[in-house]
């Protein structure tokens, strides 16, 4: 049985996080902790930065419909494209089982699921693979390479990564992220930064012509290592989409609450 206080670490660190991203991209954005639903919300076209979650814990499935509607309604407000995250072991059981049809009924459509994962793993020894140099993001240059590579791995046009990182101040300074180069083309990144006394690990992403040559775990050590040799931090926490999901755990990672994305019906 998972522990309930591991799925609200893992939503409360996605608000966290969020909420520093979101401002970074745009001082004006709607960032708002209302009853059950927070919203970060950059309206921009990187669609990542713009997030609506649940935050009850424990709700029922009564709870979860009204919940579900309020968030189908303020996303419905924005111009740009974004998803509700919800972290199903919030959930009662009951509630658990009509989450689909009750998002279908918000006139939301699942998009695609993840896990929220933690770990006491830091600090970690400072990695190496035969293929990659590692170069810490600190020019523009460096930060569109950045998000290219995740508008490549996540099928978002170039323009939509760019225009939700280029020239920021943030992630060039504060932020931990690095890019894995082979043969002096960037295949592959990942960013750390920290949130409320743990190293948030985010952005992890290979371009689709170099992927399952562990790429993706090395920089993401590597992320990790630098992190937290700056912090001192010795906690770590993410969300994993499907696809990276069995990457982390070889790195120490302890898997908590499903997650599952919506995004707003056509």
């Amino acid at each position: 049985m998972r522990d309930l206080a591991d799925s609200i670490e893992s939503m409360e660190q996605l608000a966290a996080v969020w909420r520093v991203m979101v401002l970074d991209r745009d001082p004006d954005a709607d960032v708002r902790d209302l009853p059950g639903v927070s919203v970060r919300w950059a309206d921009c076209r990187f669609a990542f930065w713009n997030c609506v979650t649940l935050t009850d814990a424990g709700m029922d499935a009564g709870l979860v419909k009204q919940r579900l509607g309020e968030a189908a309604e303020i996303m419905r407000a924005k111009r740009r494209p974004g998803f509700l995250w919800v972290f199903e072991d919030l959930l009662e059981d009951q509630a658990r089982a009509a989450l689909r049809g009750a998002a279908e009924q918000a006139g939301l459509v699942h998009a695609f699921p993840g896990t929220g994962m933690a770990g006491d793993i830091l600090p970690i020894p400072e990695p190496a693979h035969p293929d990659l140099t590692f170069i810490r993001v600190t020019t523009d240059e460096h930060l569109r390479a950045f998000a290219d590579i995740n508008s490549r791995a996540y099928g978002f046009p170039l323009d939509d990564g760019r225009d939700g990182l280029a020239r920021s101040t943030l992630w060039k300074n504060l932020v931990h992220a690095y890019l894995g180069v082979r043969d002096g083309t960037p295949v592959t990144c990942a960013a750390t930064v920290e949130a409320e006394g743990r190293l948030f690990v985010l952005l992890v992403a290979t371009d689709p012509g170099w992927q399952r040559r562990g790429y993706a775990e090395a920089v993401t050590r590597k992320a990790l290592h630098e992190g937290a040799r700056a912090t001192g931090l010795t906690r770590a926490t993410l969300h994993a989409t499907a696809a990276g999901a069995p990457v982390y755990p070889r790195i120490g990672f302890e898997p908590n609450s499903p997650m599952h994305f919506y995004a707003l019906k056509d």
